[in-house]
């Protein structure tokens, strides 16, 4: 649809009275909060592994759309047109992953009258493939990794090019994201290999094998940008989010502000992100990735055109809520705020709570939640999808929560989010929470000084966790011993001084 027609459906469902949530999870509950908060009517749907869960409860209306299999279900584009049809819909929101960033659903919803919140599928088509993404940017002098923007299958080609700009380099698929299709080559030897491998993965999980080569970039900071524009031609960032802790090229703890930028180089990537945006008439909430390499130079990695798992340390930072943005810029409203009236007021910090084994390779380690109790306070956040009880499916990712605290200033942010951990119950399976606490307390991630292979460099070895784990289980044992002795010689002092046939005992409780 061309786009005056569909800004022509954006004024149609100006006011927008019910929106269906294109997803599940904590992101189904994050939206419905927000739309609950502006009036508005949800509608949730749910697959067969879903039919109690919270975000089903919790929504006005809900929707059965098929079995447990993402396929089957939540992917299944026409039964969710269906029900938006029937029930009067007039807003779908995609949350992240799924159908997000699918530019043939957003076209849908569009020609079916229902207002997309999120940017248009043009936006979507240009920065879901990290080719026309690199030529688009390019054009905005947006700073790129050295290498190649175009696809090659060709090995001899590749080898040359890899020669060029000298090894290591990255084979990179095209398409997708989240670490599918990457593939580390070091040496000119192992390039034909890793060429195959990277090629396959990327056809299984995207059905497109077109691969790039790029300078690999030595100790890189991930460091994301938060960008929102309007219809208007207004544009903004919401400056950065730290996720250089990850496993598997998947983040598992992120934080608001970084450690490493300063002031100016926040201004040049912020700036860099908002020419993002120019360079794809770009509306809505969005994500431009960088990397920064060990010299601070920062190049442009890719887009992504939805909301981010990670967004709630961005709206602790900025007290801003970015669900209620996308559905104001959605409805064609100006954004809420001009940059200057944007700041940055204390830190915050996100430790993904998986349920996955972290001392055997981080495998997802599918259970029960025998017991379930989060922390709670005033700096204390917890966005999650279960309650006790359930069970976690094994049909979609294994995060159960995310664990979002907010300090005054790094250090306390810091100390606060350890708190919280310890505060946090969970039985029946393992979780990332220990992970998560050893990532805070390790002196690279206190300093600032860490990339993204803190673990590679720190937690490649599980028994180097295990035996952190087995100190702190050790120190806990002997300060709870030394309360007890205290105790015990504080009894027998108090036994000795009452007067002989004195009626006294003591109860531990």
């Amino acid at each position: 649809m061309p786009i005056s027609d569909r800004k022509l459906a954006l004024r149609k469902n100006a006011f927008m009275k019910k929106v269906l949530v294109a997803n599940r999870g904590e992101i189904a509950r994050r939206v419905i909060r927000t739309l609950k908060k502006m009036d508005i009517a949800s509608v949730a749907i749910y697959s067969d592994a879903d039919a109690n869960a919270p975000h089903v409860q919790e929504a006005d209306e809900a929707v059965y759309v098929g079995e447990s299999p993402s396929a089957q279900s939540y992917l299944r584009q026409d039964v969710i047109l269906e029900a938006c049809k029937k029930l009067g819909v007039d807003g779908i929101h995609p949350g992240y992953g799924f159908l997000s960033e699918n530019a043939e659903f957003a076209r849908k919803v569009t020609q079916a009258g229902i207002t997309f919140i999120g940017p248009s599928p043009e936006a979507m088509e240009v920065m879901g493939d990290k080719l026309s993404a690199k030529q688009a940017v390019k054009e905005f002098d947006v700073p790129l990794v050295p290498g190649i923007d175009k696809a090659i299958s060709d090995v001899a080609e590749a080898k040359s090019i890899a020669d060029q700009i000298g090894y290591p380099v990255l084979i990179k698929a095209s398409a997708g994201g989240g670490g599918k299709g990457m593939r580390l080559v070091e040496r000119s030897e192992d390039l034909e290999e890793q060429m195959r491998l990277a090629q396959n993965e990327a056809r299984s999980s995207f059905g497109d094998d077109a691969c790039f080569v790029e300078k690999f970039v030595t100790k890189p900071r991930h460091i994301e940008i938060q960008v929102f524009a309007d219809s208007k031609g207004n544009t903004v960032y919401l400056f950065e989010r730290e996720c250089s802790i990850q496993r598997r090229h998947q983040k598992v703890v992120e934080e608001a502000p970084s450690a490493l930028l300063t002031t100016e180089l926040r201004e040049q990537m912020g700036q860099a992100a908002i020419n993002v945006c120019r360079a794809c008439n770009y509306e809505g909430a969005g994500t431009v990735e960088f990397l920064v390499d060990g010299d601070m130079k920062f190049y442009f990695l890719e887009m992504n055109t939805r909301l981010q798992v990670e967004h709630p340390v961005t709206e602790e930072i900025t007290g801003l809520d970015l669900v209620e943005w996308q559905v104001r810029v959605a409805r064609g409203e100006e954004l809420p705020k001009k940059q200057e009236e944007l700041n940055i007021n204390g830190h915050a910090i996100e430790v993904r709570v998986y349920a996955e084994d972290t001392l055997n390779g981080f495998t997802p380690d599918i259970g029960n939640l025998e017991r379930y109790r989060v922390p709670s306070g005033r700096a204390v956040r917890v966005d999650d999808a279960f309650v006790e009880g359930m069970d976690i499916p094994i049909y979609y990712d294994p995060m159960i929560a995310k664990l979002v605290v907010w300090g005054k200033d790094r250090k306390s942010a810091i100390s606060r989010t350890l708190k919280a951990i310890d505060e946090y119950q969970i039985s029946g399976l393992k979780t990332t929470l220990d992970f998560g606490k050893y990532v805070l307390k390790h002196d690279a991630f206190v300093s600032g000084d860490f990339d993204t292979n803190f673990v590679k460099h720190y937690f490649s070895d599980p028994l180097v966790m295990h035996d952190a784990m087995q100190e702190e289980e050790e120190a806990l044992s002997h300060a709870i011993g030394q309360i007890w002795d205290d105790i015990k010689e504080r009894d027998q002092q108090e036994f000795a001084s009452r007067p002989i046939g004195s009626h006294w005992q003591h109860k531990r409780s």
